[in-house]
């Protein structure tokens, strides 16, 4: 995964555990960081952001009561398969759209030529 979180900035008004909260936000809405990707450790992002244990697990708690990650023990810290609304069902019709690819054994490349030119995207 290409990292979801950038610098801290400690002069903007919004809090730290605030600015970690919107970058995986925007990491996931802009496709940066998709479902079931697995997340940095609290300590090692605190470490590597050179911010305090508590205010990572604090935006990590806090994304998880938003539902954008999901937190399965001693295995980490997972980006939540659901997501905004939006991307739900944007997730649940591409899972949709494989499975009928691979049902019709059509190949990937074909697939994807198909839904580019529903798109609209132009080779």
């Amino acid at each position: 995964m290409a990292e979801p979180f950038s610098a801290i900035d400690p002069e903007l008004y919004e809090p730290p555990f605030e600015q970690l909260r919107a970058q995986l936000i925007d990491a996931v809405r802009s496709g940066r960081a998709a479902a079931g990707e697995k997340l940095p450790t609290v300590r090692g992002l605190a470490t590597e952001l050179h911010l305090a244990a508590n205010t990572v697990a604090k935006a990590y708690r806090a994304l998880e009561e938003d539902g954008l990650i999901e937190t399965r023990g001693r295995s980490g810290s997972f980006v939540a398969a659901q997501g905004d609304a939006t991307q739900q069902r944007l997730q649940r019709a591409a899972h949709d759209y494989a499975q009928l690819a691979h049902e019709l054994k059509v190949d990937a490349a074909s697939a994807l030529d198909y839904a580019r030119a529903a798109l609209g995207i132009r080779p």
